[in-house]
C-alpha cells in the first residue's frame, strides 16, 4: 500500500541511508494505501462498547465489526467527520482531532522514522529526490556518486551550497563541478545493501503494495510527474496538464516518442495513454493492495475493485485520443496531483501484458499455467531509467541505464547495483562502506565503536592528524572525520497492539514461531489487549528512547523517535478555522502545523502525552527527536484501572498468574534481540509481574517476516506486539496515514490489529 507498507527491518538495516543522500522516506513503501473517499460503512455497534460490558471475558468477541467499534470507534466518527469537509483547512484541523482519538485509544506504539542517526557516505547531499510520497526517492537516477569518503567538512559545505542555490535549477551541475574542484572523482556506479535484506515477492509493481517489493521495481518505470531535488514536481511522462474548474477532471498530455522495450532493451512500442488505462485496469484486477489508494477518488473505481461491474469504461480513467489521457474524480481530490507518481497510477504497456499470459477483469488469473507477467525481471516492460540486468535471489540486483530513457540528460548514475545483506554481521556495512563495496551506511553502535577507532585517511590516501592540548599530532579517527547526522523523514514506524489474534503459528508453516500461550492464556491476553487502560499501561510503560539506542547508539537515541502517526509539521493550515475541542470552539490561525490541533485535542482530553513540541526543530515545530509517551507513574496507573475493570469481568491478574505477551523478533542479529530484551524489561517491571513478555525468537528474517508483514489478512497476524512495519504518505494529506486504519478491508494497517483485510 502506501509507498508503503515498509518493513522496519528492511529499513533499518541501514536506518540512514537514503536520507542522508537526501531521500525521503518509504516510508510509505514502500514504500503503503488507502481510499480517498467516504464511502465505507461504520462498524455497527451501540459507539460505547467497554471492556468491563461484558459479564466473562471468555465472551469476549472476537467479531472484527465489534472490535473495531470498541478500540476505533472515536477515531472514525471524528475522522470521517473530517473527511466529509470540503473546506482544506478546516479538513486539516479536523483530521487533527481525529489523529489524535487514534492516538488515545492507544492501539499503536509510535515508534521513529527513518534517519536521524550517523552515517557516513560516497554520495552528494541534496542529490536524490526528497519527495514524501511516490516512488521517485527510489529512482537514484539523478544521485551524484565519488569514488571517495566524502569528509564531514565537504558534506557541510555541500550543504551550504545547496542552502545558497535553493531555487535556482542549478545545484546539481553546481555540486558536480565543486566535488571536482575539491579533488573528488565523480563515478557512475552506485553500490548500496541497505534495502536488499530479502527477495522482492513480484516484479509486478502493479500488483505489490510492499515497498520490499516495489523500491526495486520502480526504478524500470515513469509516472506522469517527477519530483526533483528539491521535492518539486516536474512533467515526466505527461507534458503538460489540465484541471476542470470543478476539480474534478484532469486531462494530461503524454510525452510523444517514449519507448516500452524488454529487458534486453529491445522495442517494444511506444507508450500510449491507453498504458495508464491498461495499468489502472490491471492494478484493480490484481487487487494487491495499491486498489485501496483509488477508492473513493477515481470515480467508478469502487464498483469496480468491488466487482460490483465488469465494465471498465465505467471507471473514470480514459484514453480520449493516443496521446490525451483523462480522470474523472468521484470529489474534489487538491492532493490529487501528488498521488501521480505513485505505483498505481504508472503505466503498462497492454500488448506486452497480454504476451505474457495476462488478461483482464473477469479473465485475470495470475496463477494461470500461461501467466507470466512479473515472475521475474525478464517478464516485464521497461519504460523508466534503468533495465535490470542481473537478479540472483539472496546475492544481488544489477541496473543498468536504459538507453532508450526519455531522459538521459538527468542519469548521472549509469550503475546500480544491490547488495544483499541479512543483517547478521553488525559491522558488514561498516566494514564494506570502508572497503568501497557499498558508497554510505549508517553507524550502529557496533559500528559506532569501530569507526572512534578506526584512523582516517583523506581523499588522497594520506593519514588524517590534528594537535592535542599538549601539541603533539594524534590520529583523526574515521568517526570524527567523515560522520554527520542523517535527516529524519515522514516515515512512520509504529508498533501494534494485536486486540483480535488467531494465530498462534506462522500460517505458512504451523510448526514455525509456535507461541506457548495455552487457550486460557490467550483468552486472558485477547480481554486485556481490548482494555484500552491496558494498552496505555504498555504504550506510556515502554522507554522508547533506550529500546532506540541498541540500534542508534545512546548519544542519538531521541534523533529519530516519534511521537504521532502523522508527523505535527505534514501540513499546515492555509487558513484561519475554528474547530470545537471537547465543545470549545478554538480558532487556530493560518500557518498552524496540522500537530498543533493533535496536542490541543490530548490535552483538553487530560492524557499527560507530548505529541508535537512548537519548539522542537529550531523553533519550526516537531513531533520527533524526544519521548512524549513514556511516563512510568501513569503507565502504572493505568494498568491498575485495567487490573480492577479485568477483574470485573473474571479475569484476575496476578504475580502467579500474569497476562502473557507474545513479542517475535529477528534472531539472526544480536541488535534485535537487545530490542527485545528492552521491551521485557519495561513491561514486567512496569507492572510488577502483572506482565509477562514471551520473546519469541524468528531464526531469519523471512521468518520474522511471516509473522507480520507479509500476511494478507489480520487472522493471520501472529503477535500480541509486534514492531515490524511502518507507513509513509502517498500523497500531501494527512488522510494519506489515517485512511489506513479504515475498517472493512479499505484500512491497510487495520490488519495489523488482527482485523480485516483478505
Amino acid at each position: 500500500m502506501n509507498k508503503k507498507l515498509l518493513c522496519l527491518l528492511l529499513a533499518l538495516v541501514m536506518l540512514l541511508s537514503l536520507a542522508a543522500c537526501g531521500g525521503g522516506n518509504a516510508p510509505p513503501a514502500d514504500p503503503a494505501q488507502t481510499p480517498a473517499g467516504d464511502t465505507q460503512t461504520p462498524p455497527e455497534g451501540d459507539g460505547d462498547a467497554a471492556p468491563a460490558e461484558v459479564t466473562d471475558y471468555r465472551e469476549m468477541t472476537r467479531d472484527d465489526d465489534e472490535i473495531y467499534e470498541m478500540v476505533f470507534g472515536d477515531f472514525y466518527d471524528a475522522y470521517m467527520t473530517a473527511k466529509d469537509c470540503q473546506d482544506l483547512s478546516q479538513r486539516y484541523a479536523l483530521m487533527g482531532i481525529a489523529e489524535a482519538k487514534m492516538l488515545e485509544s492507544a492501539i499503536m506504539m509510535p515508534k521513529q522514522s527513518y534517519g536521524g542517526g550517523y552515517a557516513m557516505t560516497r554520495i552528494a547531499p541534496y542529490t536524490n529526490s526528497p519527495c514524501l510520497w511516490g516512488y521517485d526517492e527510489y529512482h537514484y537516477e539523478t544521485i551524484v556518486a565519488v569514488e571517495e569518503i566524502i569528509s564531514a567538512e565537504d558534506y557541510a559545505a555541500m550543504q551550504a551550497l545547496y542552502g545558497e542555490l535553493s531555487g535556482t535549477g542549478t545545484y546539481l551541475e553546481s555540486v558536480k563541478a565543486w566535488l571536482t574542484e575539491h579533488g573528488y572523482t565523480i563515478k557512475d556506479t552506485y553500490n548500496n545493501s541497505a534495502r536488499f535484506a530479502d527477495d522482492p515477492k513480484t516484479w509486478d509493481i502493479l500488483a505489490t503494495s510492499q515497498t520490499g517489493d516495489s523500491e526495486f521495481i520502480c526504478k524500470t518505470i515513469c509516472g506522469l510527474l517527477q519530483y526533483d531535488v528539491e521535492g518539486l514536481p516536474q512533467p515526466a511522462l505527461a507534458e503538460s496538464w489540465e484541471v476542470s474548474e470543478d476539480g474534478l477532471t484532469y486531462t494530461f498530455h503524454i510525452r510523444q516518442g517514449v519507448k516500452w522495450v524488454d529487458s534486453q532493451g529491445r522495442e517494444l512500442g511506444e507508450v500510449t495513454a491507453d498504458d495508464f488505462v491498461a495499468g489502472m485496469q490491471h492494478m484493480m484486477d490484481a487487487q494487491g493492495g495499491l486498489q485501496v489508494l483509488v477508492q473513493g477518488t477515481i470515480a467508478g473505481a469502487e464498483a469496480y475493485i468491488a466487482q460490483e461491474t465488469d465494465d471498465f469504461s465505467t471507471v473514470g480513467v480514459k484514453a480520449l485520443d493516443e496521446y490525451t489521457l483523462e480522470y474523472t474524480l468521484e470529489q474534489k481530490t487538491p492532493y490529487f496531483l501528488t498521488m501521480l507518481n505513485y505505483g498505481c497510477f504508472y503505466p503498462m504497456n497492454r500488448a506486452y501484458y497480454e504476451s505474457q499470459g495476462g488478461k483482464f477483469g473477469a479473465q485475470y488469473d495470475n496463477s494461470a499455467a500461461d501467466y507470466n507477467y512479473g515472475k521475474t525481471p525478464n517478464n516485464i516492460a521497461y519504460c523508466g531509467p534503468y533495465l535490470i540486468t542481473n537478479f540472483t535471489s539472496k546475492n544481488s540486483i544489477n541496473y543498468k541505464m536504459n538507453p532508450t530513457f526519455w531522459n538521459p540528460d538527468s542519469v548521472n548514475i549509469p550503475n546500480l547495483n544491490f547488495i544483499y545483506d541479512d543483517g547478521t554481521d553488525t559491522l558488514r556495512p561498516y566494514n564494506d562502506f570502508m572497503a568501497g563495496t557499498i558508497d554510505l551506511t549508517g553507524l550502529n553502535p557496533s559500528a559506532l565503536e569501530q569507526a572512534k577507532v578506526d584512523s582516517a585517511v583523506d581523499k588522497d590516501g594520506n593519514p588524517v592528524t590534528a594537535t592535542n592540548d599538549e601539541g603533539e599530532e594524534v590520529p583523526v579517527s574515521v568517526f570524527d572525520y567523515y560522520h554527520f547526522q542523517s535527516r529524519t523523514d515522514s516515515t512512520c514506524f509504529m508498533g501494534f497492539f494485536n486486540v483480535n489474534r488467531q494465530a498462534y503459528a506462522l500460517n505458512t508453516d504451523a510448526t514455525k514461531v509456535v507461541s506457548s500461550q495455552t487457550e486460557e492464556d490467550a483468552a486472558r491476553t485477547h480481554a486485556a489487549m481490548l482494555n484500552q487502560h491496558f494498552r496505555m499501561a504498555l504504550l506510556t510503560g515502554m522507554d522508547r528512547g533506550t529500546f532506540n539506542a541498541q540500534r542508534n547508539g545512546e548519544e542519538l537515541k531521541f534523533s529519530n523517535l516519534l511521537n504521532s502517526y502523522t508527523p505535527g509539521d505534514f501540513v499546515k493550515l492555509e487558513e484561519d478555522v475554528t474547530v470545537d475541542i471537547n465543545g470549545t470552539p478554538t480558532t487556530f490561525p493560518a500557518g498552524t502545523n496540522y500537530g498543533v490541533i493533535v496536542q490541543a485535542q490530548i490535552d483538553a482530553d487530560g492524557f499527560p502525552a507530548k505529541v508535537y513540541d512548537p519548539e522542537g526543530a529550531g523553533g519550526a515545530g516537531a513531533s520527533s527527536g524526544y519521548d512524549g509517551w513514556y511516563n512510568v507513574e501513569y503507565a502504572k496507573s493505568e494498568l491498575a484501572k485495567a487490573v480492577e475493570e479485568l477483574a470485573a469481568m473474571g479475569l484476575e491478574i496476578t504475580a502467579e498468574n500474569p497476562i502473557q505477551i507474545d513479542y517475535p523478533y529477528a534472531g539472526n542479529a544480536e541488535v534485535w534481540l537487545n530490542c527485545a530484551q528492552v521491551i521485557k524489561k519495561c513491561w514486567e517491571e512496569m507492572s510488577g509481574g502483572l506482565i509477562q513478555v514471551n520473546l519469541i525468537t524468528c531464526v531469519d528474517q523471512p521468518e520474522w517476516y511471516a509473522c507480520g508483514y507479509d500476511p494478507k489478512t489480520g487472522a493471520e497476524m501472529n503477535y500480541d506486539f509486534a514492531d515490524m512495519a511502518g507507513w509513509g504518505p502517498d500523497y500531501g494529506d494527512p488522510c494519506s496515514y489515517l485512511d489506513t486504519l479504515l475498517p472493512n478491508g479499505d484500512g491497510f494497517m487495520a490488519k495489523n490489529f488482527g482485523l480485516y483485510w483478505a
